[in-house]
């Protein structure tokens, strides 16, 4: 049984910029954030308790259906879309050499080497 639940203009942009702007795949997203939450005490048993933020907040919003969106959701969606054009629009002259920067993208779900 399909939802009949209408989506509102700006949440519909909000969507298709999050999800275009967030140009890794959650699984790449989830290693990445284990990468950077690992340390010398060990994961905890729920696989996503450990990860940091902001990134467990986004691949909780890449796991979601439009229609399933809370408010919170949304406001994680325009947090992470301000912060990726954000670091995007303050290129270093090194680019993605800029280990830094692209960490940072990296920590939003964007990595400057999969621009199109």
């Amino acid at each position: 049984m399909a939802r009949d639940q209408r989506i509102e203009p700006e949440v519909e942009q909000l969507w298709q910029d999050f999800h275009d702007r967030v140009n890794v795949s959650s699984e790449q997203l989830r290693t990445w954030l284990m990468t950077q939450g690992s340390g010398e005490e060990a994961f905890s048993p729920d696989p996503d308790l450990d990860l940091p933020e902001p990134g467990r907040q986004i691949l909780a919003v890449k796991r979601k259906r439009k229609v399933d969106l809370t408010p919170e959701d949304i406001d994680v969606m325009r947090v992470t879309v301000d912060g990726i054009e954000g670091l995007l629009d303050t290129r270093p002259d090194a680019g993605p050499s800029d280990e830094g920067w692209r960490r940072a993208l990296l920590d939003l779900g964007h990595d400057p080497l999969l621009e199109r």
